[in-house]
């Protein structure tokens, strides 16, 4: 017999092992009955915002969009709640605040009980629902943005390039006519 690294299991000789496949049943079969309530409830909450992806991964799990906008990860006693914000939130039931990226922040909630799965904590996590909405929609805006300005940079090169150009070109016929001139004034001579 073998001890899993990740999981801790004992597991025979020759016998297949993948601790890392797992499912919400399994992560939330041992909770108790407040904790199994609160998980419906913050579960239906979610699925009530629109297509989404709810799935089990290590001991979390995830409900995403393109990117997860939340966790939820069973502990013992309580659920802890990891929902990502394009600002900081200073309330009781924000344990902490960690930034995650350039624009989202982690928010730690430890819920104990089903009651504590309304207003605000189900604004947070909608408003974490459609931030992606608001995060493609800037995207979209500042490369719009940086369309018209390298449109307008080129349009500017290509005037100061003809601007440049007729420099020369004037340079050159000048230069021309100061030759023609120097050569009348050395037949002369």
């Amino acid at each position: 017999m073998r001890e899993c690294y990740h999981c801790k299991q004992l597991i025979e000789e020759g016998e297949p092992h993948d601790c890392w496949t797992t499912t919400e049943a399994a992560l939330t079969r041992e909770l108790s009955e407040d904790l199994q309530e609160a998980y419906d409830r913050l579960r239906e909450s979610a699925a009530s915002f629109g297509e989404q992806r709810i799935y089990a991964s290590h001991n979390s799990i995830m409900f995403s969009r393109k990117s997860c906008y939340f966790f939820v990860r069973p502990k013992k006693s309580f659920l802890e709640v990891c929902v990502f914000l394009g600002r900081a939130v200073n309330a009781p039931q924000v344990r902490r605040v960690v930034r995650s990226s350039k624009t989202r922040l982690a928010h730690l909630i430890q819920v104990r009980h089903r009651d504590e799965v309304e207003a605000p904590l189900t604004d947070w996590l909608e408003e974490a629902y459609n931030l992606q909405d608001t995060h493609i929609a800037k995207i979209a805006k500042s490369a719009k943005s940086a369309k018209s300005a390298k449109s307008a940079k080129s349009a500017k090169s290509a005037k100061s390039a003809k601007v440049t150009a007729r420099r020369k070109a004037g340079a050159a016929s000048a230069k021309a006519t100061r030759k023609k001139a120097k050569r009348s004034t050395r037949r002369r001579s």
